[in-house]
């Protein structure tokens, strides 16, 4: 089934610029499908796996027929659980934000009856609910349908399996004759034909047929990890396998951005492809692609829709797909001109449940794996480094140092403990530059190894990530001392709104700025890095050393950028505060 841009189907502007907000670009199979059809106002039938998009393919046309000069019932949705239910309701809550005077209620068993009361007589026109609870206030009359327009069956299938059939013809026979019907489920048994014969009128019956196949040469593995979790989990996969070139796929345009700019802060050279480029601006970032400019693309599905690279060497679903067939067509990037590739597919949640039925619908052969533990990922990162020492070895590629080895053996040094000092230099442990405020490195990940551009300060003054770091309570940490010749002007000092900057030196090449948030706002370095990159688009690498403060913090950019960073960051919100970075020279 071919599929279309939502701004194709003849939908409202205030559904449009809901499902932009929501960062959809495409509709799937079902929603191309389905949409237009129940927008003519015919009966419809959609056949469907779990996970393919059914909730909005319903949800969108119910939401257009509502009028919300109406405050009675026009749209009854039943759902098998309770949870279907919340999460139907959510998502129609989403797609109904910029059309005024929509409203939606939950309504199932477990819940109070007095808080179902005042939705309906407040006049929901969309009611999301299980079949009994329904039943229930229809019978107390609670719930009139007198108005009803439209009918939709969730899960068809699932609500006969759990003996719902009584309630459900109970309620059809209740509701207005002139009203449209839509049955959606992934099976068609008997049971359901007879509902759809007793009760449908001339239904278009509309099946979307998985045709998915499997890649066998790629190895599929996915893992079971918290969304909160999934970067992460990404970080510690890419250098445990010391990934260098693949994609990154997420279902939103602003997921793509928001995951650009923490793997930029972490010192990963990305980029991003999504619909809100322009074609210039993809074949550009498409082209240093192909050219290795950068390791990951970070894309939506749409927009990396016909993309011809033949030498990746993974693809990430960050975030799972919709269906079998896009989840098939992200993993056939990798394994292709006869090499083997590798997928990796993160899920959280209640995701399981949809992975389940992608695997059963498209017979993938996909095994389970577990996130590297910290040790396995120190590991993999000292063998890597290894094995260049290794080989740079045997391929005599250096150039022999014997008169400064030959001094440091003079001055007793053991050559054991030269070659120690030299290894920890060249793992990123370089001491802070004088006036810093000294922070803990972490390991040198493959990236900052892969970098050598990259100031050695930048990545001395990079914080260990968030898992790793103890959280402590707000407030918890003590201001740093304003240094000040004369006694008692520091707890003077320590009361206006800034502190004055400690010094506005810097190394060679880079210029110091002020940045007006510091431990008052919680800010890390993490968080100065990838705020610069993330704004200004430029490479993790023109940061320099971080100094942060009570109240400010100052921050080494390369010269030959800081007026660019300066002017980005003028007016941009971080934890709270709006910018104002200025030189440090300036506010001395």
């Amino acid at each position: 089934m071919e599929k279309r841009l939502f701004t194709e189907l003849g939908l409202t502007p205030e559904i449009l610029k809901a499902v932009d907000k929501m960062g959809f670009e495409e509709a799937s199979p079902i929603q191309t499908a389905v949409i237009p059809t129940i927008l003519t106002g015919r009966d419809v039938v959609g056949q469907s796996s779990t996970g393919s998009g059914k909730t909005a393919a319903f949800a969108i046309p119910a939401i257009e027929k509502v009028d919300t000069q109406q405050r009675a019932v026009q749209v009854l949705i039943l759902c098998p659980t309770r949870e279907l239910a919340v999460q139907v309701a959510e998502e129609t809550g989403k797609l109904a934000f910029f059309k005024r005077g929509v409203r939606e209620v939950p309504i199932y068993g477990g819940q109070s009856y007095e808080r179902q009361y005042r939705a309906l007589e407040a006049g929901a026109q969309i009611v999301i609910g299980t079949p009994g609870r329904v039943m229930d206030l229809m019978e107390r009359g609670a719930l009139k349908l007198n108005a009803l327009k439209l009918v939709v069956l969730d899960e068809t299938d699932r609500m006969l399996d759990m003996g719902f059939r009584d309630d459900i013809e109970h309620i059809l026979k209740s509701v207005p004759e002139k009203r449209q019907l839509l049955f959606f489920s992934a099976t068609i048994p008997r049971a359901i034909q007879d509902l759809i014969t007793r009760y449908s009128r001339d239904p278009a019956w509309i099946k979307i047929e998985a045709v998915a196949k499997n890649a066998p040469q790629v190895e599929q593995v996915w893992f079971e990890v918290d969304r909160r979790s999934k970067i992460e989990a990404l970080t510690r996969l890419i250098d445990v396998h010391d990934f260098r070139y693949g994609i990154i796929f997420c279902s939103t345009k602003i997921m793509v951005d928001d995951l650009d700019e923490h793997l930029h802060s972490r010192g990963y050279q990305t980029d991003r492809l999504h619909g809100d480029l322009s074609q210039t601006q993809r074949d550009r970032v498409m082209d240093k692609f192909h050219r290795h400019a950068f390791e990951f693309l970070i894309a939506t599905d749409v927009a990396a829709r016909g993309l011809d690279v033949n030498d990746l060497e993974v693809v990430f679903n960050f975030d799972l797909p919709n269906d079998a067939e896009d989840y098939t067509h992200r993993i056939g990037r990798t394994g292709r001109a006869g090499r083997s590739g590798r997928a990796f597919t993160f899920v959280s949640g209640q995701e399981l449940y949809k992975l389940q039925s992608m695997v059963r619908w498209a017979k993938l052969d996909i095994r389970r794996g577990k996130i590297p533990s910290l040790d396995e990922v120190d590991e993999a990162r000292t063998n890597v480094f290894f094995e260049k020492i290794r080989s740079t070895l045997e391929a005599k590629e250096f150039k022999p140092h014997d008169q400064m080895i030959d001094r440091l053996l003079d001055q007793g040094y053991a050559s054991t403990d030269i070659c120690s000092a030299l290894i920890h230099l060249l793992q990123g442990a370089v001491a802070p530059a004088a006036g810093k405020t000294p922070s803990a490195p972490p390991p040198a990940s493959a990236r900052e190894r892969a970098a050598p551009a990259r100031p050695a300060a930048a990545r001395a003054a990079k914080p260990a990530p968030d898992w790793a770091r103890p959280v402590a309570a707000p407030g918890a940490e003590k201001a740093a001392p304003v240094a000040s010749p004369v006694p008692g002007e520091a707890e003077v000092a320590t009361k206006a709104k800034y502190e004055r900057p400690a010094r506005t030196g810097a190394e060679k090449g880079m210029a110091t700025v002020f940045l007006n948030v510091g431990r008052k706002h919680l800010i890390t370095p993490a968080d100065v890095v990838g705020k610069i990159a993330g704004v200004t688009r430029l490479p993790a690498s023109v940061v320099g050393a971080i100094d942060i403060h009570q109240r400010h913090t100052l921050v080494d950019v390369a010269e030959s950028e800081v007026a660019v960073i300066v002017k980005k960051l003028t007016g941009i919100m971080m934890k709270g505060e709006t910018l104002a970075p200025a030189l440090a020279s300036e506010t001395a």
